[in-house]
């Protein structure tokens, strides 16, 4: 299936959902993610909700990195298809950008060098772990840069597709999806 395909039927799949079972499949995804060998590293980066997209909840993820004691990271456009990266502690102040993404008015930038984890947000991906996103290009452009250890997890409230038909050498491929029910690795 074509990105702009599967863009358009996954937000309204989304669109659908009720708060009650985002929460829970937010829940479930979250729990599933302890199960994946990501641990024992330091810099985990990690998408802030745009609950109006009825996005997955990602505060579960970020009660489990506060646990763990782990340096959390947080996006925020900078420019047009670049994002930067801060540090997210106590005093971080977050506002909602013009797409009502919640980021870092200001704060620590850390390096991309630093970076270990990213989880991606996402709004389809198939089964060789190519995902679909908003069609901005801000994550593709992002993991580029990343070194080529860093561990790419999308977060999906849905199962993968077969196949997407138009990735672009540009795409950069996820290593782990977690959905409500599954984890796949790629």
């Amino acid at each position: 299936m074509l990105k702009k395909d599967l863009r358009s039927h996954y937000t309204l799949r989304r669109a659908s959902i009720s708060d009650i079972a985002l929460l829970s499949s937010s829940l479930s995804i979250a729990k599933a993610s302890l199960k994946l060998p990501i641990w024992s590293h330091q810099y985990y980066h990690l998408f802030l909700t745009i609950s109006e997209q009825k996005e997955i909840n990602t505060s579960f993820i970020l009660s489990i990195l506060q646990g763990k004691n782990k340096n959390i990271v947080v996006p925020k456009v900078v420019g047009k298809g670049i994002l930067k990266h801060y540090l997210l502690t106590n005093s971080t102040i977050l506002q909602k950008n013009r797409w009502n993404v919640p980021e870092p008015v200001k704060g620590c930038e850390v390096a991309l060098s630093k970076i270990d984890i990213v989880f991606v947000p996402l709004i389809a991906f198939d089964l060789l772990g190519n995902r679909v996103g908003y069609g901005k290009g801000f994550y593709d452009r992002f993991l580029s840069e990343c070194r080529a250890d860093v561990k790419k997890i999308g977060l999906s409230l849905f199962e993968a597709e077969e196949a997407i038909t138009d990735v672009s050498e540009n795409d950069i491929p996820l290593d782990y999806c977690i959905t409500p029910n599954n984890i796949y690795s790629f």
